[in-house]
């Protein structure tokens, strides 16, 4: 029987109990709704819904707008407009109607569900509010529509809710949710509603435009690096270049002398000039004569990394999936395979590089930036500042770009130190240079494979040790237990495919204390998938199967892959001839509760450059909110994980990082770029999750798309052109 530790989050970091919905009177008079995580029940008057404020909540105002604090963040997801959806759908008013804003930090009002705390990340927003926010919006409607009935002295049952009011259907008559607010207000919180039937959904599965999307074309949207505060100072910084080095000297004379400098502030691995402006506060900075004790890491490299990692997979893994007798299984196989993969670290590189406001003042410390993690970027600032954490308010903005990094808080923590020697605030923006090279990277991996194959070709045994460093044990220490790291072997730990012996173990390998990894847009599933699915593919080919069939006959009870691996094939024109220099490749996943498939058709000129001419993508994500929505995520995944596969890679040198900027960290361009075609299977299954499986799923599709065309095999990215050349 398979291990507990198959990979679905533990169940640890989810509250106990389900939430719901306390009531009261709103300021200025209306109906607020809050949703309350932890979970509460019976009825709720004014006073007690004063109490929670600020809770998550619904407010419905005098004017018929309704407000919503949205627990999630929106940093180009399409978060914002989705879970107003749910909203809007069961609360009966238009999307046009719903008014959204960020909520505060508060783990106890604003926890995800599924996570156990405020945060954005893990492709969970849609899985962990569908039910909540639908059972908020449907005792919203319930109270107004009560609140008619006893306005009209009728039964509830005789009115219905319907755009932003309550009709009777008897007589015709229609209050608008505004002219019921403060009535409603003191209606008893339904201990159960009743949701609406997905058949009658007017907006939940219809192309809804984004909410956010007329503020940033406007360019009035405000994301951290626009906050601008009475008397701000700008700051940049510079760290050490080698990881894990200090700060020995500095001579400030050279960048006090440049016109807008005034301070240089000196912290014990970093160096920031602080200025009117980020014009001056650059020069400043690139003035300074700095001399730094780079420590132990000064002569490591990547060559480094690799043999230390060579080296680990040599002993002992934890396991974190088995099933039947592998060793044995691999010594009565007609054959065996062996495969080594590697994959590299990588940068988030956001376009909105990092950056963090901070203003003390007295026992206060106010934070502007823009965060996946608000209450752990307020208990950072809070030790820094040496406040409690009451004393700490976090004001949250849009994202430009999370993909993981935003879920990281040591950029509030060196923004408050370099406050605290500040009088008045201070806007801290790393340069693209510090914010590739002093990034938290997306672990570098190094995985060993064997398979067993019976007569037919069929695998008979299937073996995946997964060596790397361990972000669960930093981030989230009280779960890494024994060694295991669920999600390193995410992806990898509880495939679809039907192996009937089946090994996946965890090898922990850290890199040198000062270089720290994190989450990248998926980190389990977008390395395993590369690995599961290039190594599957290898199998394919040596039993002399079609890669498509092969998967497909290993998909037996699994219809939802099944179903996105036929959809995509159909649709991909797979079996059908292509041109000489071209090649078709396909990848399978299965993550983040969704299904994908993706084929992907490249093409190679004579000098070995590689083109990625076309991807179409299958996908089932269950119950679709907003299928513009789904298509985005998927086509940006696609071209985000392209990048990587293409170029993505964090090398070292003499302890520093190689690459600074976009001329060395590339970026996929509009001419490289694919068709892409995604292809929505339409379930009535809960929703999936979509910020992550696009990326997860490209680079395999295309390194066996490389195979079909060439015979060569690539086991590491990214992709070496000159490897294709030579074949």
């Amino acid at each position: 029987m398979r291990g507990v530790q198959r990979i679905e989050r533990p169940s640890g970091l989810a509250p106990s109990r389900r939430r719901f919905l306390v009531a009261g009177a709103a300021a200025g008079g209306g109906l607020l709704l809050g949703l309350s995580l932890p979970g509460l029940g019976g009825r709720a008057d004014a006073a007690e819904a004063a109490a929670f404020a600020p809770d998550a909540f619904i407010r419905v105002g005098r004017d018929g707008r309704v407000g919503f604090v949205v627990p999630q963040v929106e940093m180009g997801q399409g978060i914002y407009t989705a879970l107003s959806m749910l909203i809007a759908e069961e609360l009966e008013v238009p999307l046009a109607a719903v008014a959204v804003e960020h909520a505060p930090a508060n783990d106890a009002l604003y926890a995800n569900p599924l996570l156990g705390f405020q945060v954005t990340g893990g492709s969970t927003s849609l899985r962990a509010f569908w039910e909540p926010l639908r059972r908020a919006g449907a005792a919203a409607r319930t109270m107004l529509v009560a609140a008619a009935a006893e306005a009209w002295g009728i039964d509830p049952a005789a009115c219905r809710a319907e755009a932003g009011a309550v009709i009777d259907d008897s007589g015709g008559r229609r209050l608008a949710y505004g002219e019921l607010a403060e009535r409603a207000a003191r209606q008893p919180v339904p201990g159960a509603v009743r949701l609406k039937d997905p058949k009658d959904f007017t907006l939940i599965g219809t192309p809804a435009k984004r909410l956010d999307t007329p503020a940033k074309v406007t360019g009035s949207a405000v994301f951290g690096i626009d906050v601008r505060r009475p008397g701000m100072k700008i700051a940049t910084v510079a760290a050490c270049p080698v990881f894990g080095g200090m700060l020995k000297a500095v001579d400030e004379g050279p960048a006090l002398a440049v016109r807008g400098v005034r301070q240089v502030v000196k912290l014990s691995d970093a160096v920031a000039v602080v200025a009117d402006h980020m014009g001056a506060a650059k020069k400043g900075l690139e003035a300074l004569r700095i001399a730094w004790d780079e420590g132990a890491n000064a002569g490591f490299s990547t060559a480094d990394l690799v043999r230390d990692l060579e080296v680990a997979a040599g002993g002992t893994g934890v396991s974190g999936d088995q099933a039947g007798d592998v060793e044995a299984a691999l010594k009565g196989a007609a054959r065996t395979h062996e495969a080594v993969y590697r994959m590299p670290f990588l940068a988030h590189a956001a376009m909105e590089p990092i950056n963090c406001t901070v203003e003390l003042r007295g026992d206060r410390c106010d934070v502007w930036l823009g965060t996946q993690v608000a209450t752990r970027a307020r208990a950072a600032a809070a030790e820094a500042a040496g406040l409690p954490p009451e004393r700490v308010t976090i004001h949250n903005h849009l994202l430009g770009g999370g993909f993981g990094r935003r879920l990281e808080v040591d950029s509030v923590t060196q923004a408050v130190r370099i406050a605290r020697q500040v009088v008045g605030p201070v806007k801290v923006v790393w340069t693209r240079e510090e914010d590739i090279r002093h990034d938290l990277y997306r672990p570098c991996y190094y995985d060993r494979l064997s398979a067993g194959l019976d007569e037919a070709g069929a695998p008979v045994a299937f073996r995946h040790r997964v060596v790397g460093s361990s972000i669960v044990a930093r981030w989230i220490p009280a779960l890494f237990k024994d060694g295991f790291d669920f999600d390193a072997v995410d992806g990898a730990a509880g495939p679809p495919y039907g192996f009937p012996n089946l090994l996946v173990d965890y090898v922990r390998q850290e890199p040198p204390a000062g270089l720290a990894t994190t989450w990248w847009r998926g980190v389990g599933v977008t390395h395993n998938a590369f690995v599961v699915e290039g190594f599957l593919d290898e199998l394919a080919h040596l039993a002399g199967a079609d890669p498509v069939a092969y998967r497909r006959a290993l998909l037996d009870g699994q219809p939802r892959a099944r179903g996105v691996l036929d959809l995509a094939a159909e649709k991909a024109g797979w079996g059908v001839a292509v041109a000489a220099g071209r090649g078709r490749g396909v990848s399978l996943l299965s993550g983040f509760g969704s299904h994908m498939a993706q084929v992907a058709e490249v093409s190679l000129a004579g000098d070995g450059s590689l083109r990625i001419e076309r991807v179409v993508c299958a996908v089932d994500c269950g119950r679709v909110v907003n299928p513009d929505t789904v298509r985005a995520q998927v086509e940006g995944g696609i071209i985000f994980g392209l990048t990587a596969a293409l170029y993505g890679e964090i090398t070292l040198e003499r302890g520093r990082v190689v690459q600074g900027n976009f001329d060395s960290y590339r970026m996929l361009r509009i001419d490289e770029t694919p068709a892409i075609e995604v292809h929505v299977v339409q379930s009535d299954e809960a929703p999936g999750g979509l910020g992550e499986p696009g990326t997860c799923g490209i680079a395999p599709a295309v390194v066996n798309a490389v195979f079909a065309a060439t015979g060569k095999r690539l086991r590491k990215l990214p992709i070496d052109s000159s490897e294709l050349s030579a074949s």
